[in-house]
C-alpha cells in the first residue's frame, strides 16, 4: 500500500472534522471544557501542530483556528525563518490550548507539543527574568524586555500554572515544574527591578524595558519611554495572583496602586463620534462626562506622570488630538484596566498578603 506524506495524513484526518468556526481563535482556551475532544477542537490542534516553530513557539497574528489546504500544510513544513513570539498572545495561546487537548485526548503528541512550548519559554527567559518579545533573538527593540499586550505577564502565568500542577497541566512532569518554578521566581525579581522608581519612591512599568539596564525603552516610533497604564496593570494583577508573596512584592503592588489613584483620570470619557470629514467616517475623541468611570491614559511620561500621545512622527504631544487621525483611531490611548486592580486591592489586602506566611514559602 503507497503511504501518503505526513502533511497529507493531517489533512485527511482534519477533513472529517465538521466545518470549522464554532471555535475561533484565540477565545480557543476560553471554549467549554467538553468541546475539547470534539472533531473541530482536535482539527485545530493538528493545525497548532503545523504551525509550531522548530524552536517549540509560534507566530503572532494568525487565525489558527481556521482550516488549513493541502497546500498551506505544505508551505508549513518548508518554512525558512523562526519567527516565534510571546506577542499578542502568541505561544502562550498555542500551550494551554494543546495542554487542554492533550487532557480531553490523551494524545502523546499534543502533550510533546506542548511540552516542546513550555521548554521555548524556559530557553527564552533572560538570565535576569525578563522576556524578549521575540526568540530567537532578533536585532532591534524586539529584545527588550516586553511587558506590551501584556507578553511577559502571559509567559509567566503559564509557567506558574505549569509549575503548581494547575488546569489544564497536572500532567507536567517534576524537572519542567522544577524549572518553571525557578523561571517565574527570576520572572518576578525582574517585575521588582524594573518599577521605575520617580522621587524615591515606586510607581509603575513601561511597556518595554531595556534587557540590560532595566529602564523604560523605545520600541516602535509611537512607543516611546514612558509608563504604561494596561500593562502595569497586568503586571500588578499577575502579582497580587501569586501566593505568599515576600514584602518587597507587596510593597510593589502598594506602590502601584497608589499610583493608579494619583494619575486617574476623572470627568473624562473616550468615544467614536460620526467625523464625514475624516476619511474613516468616524473620529476618536475625549469628550467630558461627570458621570463617566475613571480613564488612565496609555503612557504616562517619565518624571511629569502627564499623560502623552505620539503619532508616527515619534513626536511627544499632551493631547490626542496633535497626533494624525491614523494613530488617533487605531491605537488604544485610553483604558480602564487599572480600576480592575484598584476594584480587587481591598480584598487582597484583606488576605493578609503583606507578611502574614512563612518567609521560606514566599515568592521573592
Amino acid at each position: 500500500m503507497m503511504r501518503l506524506p505526513c502533511f497529507a495524513l493531517l489533512f485527511c484526518t482534519v477533513s472529517l472534522s465538521p466545518v470549522f468556526g464554532a471555535i475561533r481563535w484565540p477565545e480557543v482556551t476560553r471554549q467549554p471544557l467538553e468541546r475539547d475532544a470534539g472533531a473541530e477542537a482536535r482539527g485545530i490542534a493538528e493545525n497548532l501542530l503545523l504551525y509550531q516553530f522548530p524552536s517549540g513557539g509560534w507566530p503572532k497574528n494568525i487565525d489558527m483556528a481556521a482550516p488549513l489546504s493541502a497546500a498551506q500544510r505544505a508551505e508549513l513544513e518548508d518554512r525558512a525563518h523562526d519567527d516565534a513570539t510571546i506577542d499578542n498572545g502568541a505561544t502562550t495561546t498555542q500551550i494551554r490550548f494543546l495542554a487542554r487537548i492533550f487532557v480531553a485526548t490523551e494524545e502523546p503528541r499534543f502533550r510533546a507539543a506542548a511540552e516542546r512550548g513550555l521548554d521555548y519559554l524556559l530557553a527564552a527567559q533572560y538570565p535576569n527574568g525578563g522576556w524578549p518579545q521575540y526568540f530567537p533573538l532578533r536585532r532591534g527593540y524586539y529584545r527588550h524586555i516586553t511587558f506590551n499586550d501584556d507578553a511577559m505577564v502571559n509567559a509567566l502565568e503559564v509557567l506558574r500554572d505549569a509549575a503548581m500542577g494547575r488546569a489544564p497541566f497536572a500532567w507536567v512532569d517534576a524537572p519542567r515544574r522544577e524549572k518553571a518554578r525557578a523561571a517565574v521566581a527570576r520572572g518576578v525579581d525582574c517585575i521588582r527591578q524594573c518599577q521605575v522608581v520617580q522621587d524615591g519612591k515606586p510607581t509603575a512599568w513601561g511597556a518595554q524595558h531595556d534587557e540590560v539596564t532595566f529602564a523604560p525603552a523605545w520600541a516602535r516610533k509611537f512607543e516611546p519611554p514612558s509608563l504604561a497604564a494596561a500593562e502595569s496593570a497586568g503586571i500588578v494583577r499577575f502579582l497580587m495572583s501569586l501566593e505568599h508573596p515576600s514584602p518587597e512584592v507587596v510593597a510593589a503592588v502598594e506602590a502601584a496602586v497608589s499610583w493608579f489613584e494619583r494619575v486617574k483620570l476623572t470627568g473624562l470619557r473616550w468615544q467614536t463620534i460620526d467625523a464625514p470629514a475624516q476619511p474613516s467616517g468616524k473620529d476618536r475623541v475625549v469628550v467630558a462626562d461627570e458621570k463617566a468611570p475613571p480613564l488612565w491614559a496609555r503612557f504616562y511620561e517619565l518624571g511629569s506622570n502627564r499623560p502623552i500621545f505620539i503619532g508616527r512622527d515619534a513626536q511627544i504631544r499632551y493631547a490626542v488630538t496633535e497626533i494624525e487621525h491614523e494613530r488617533r483611531n487605531g491605537y488604544a490611548w485610553y483604558g480602564t484596566e487599572p480600576a480592575k486592580v484598584l476594584k480587587a486591592h481591598p480584598a487582597w489586602r484583606r488576605r493578609g498578603s503583606a507578611g502574614a506566611h512563612d518567609a521560606n514559602t514566599r515568592t521573592p
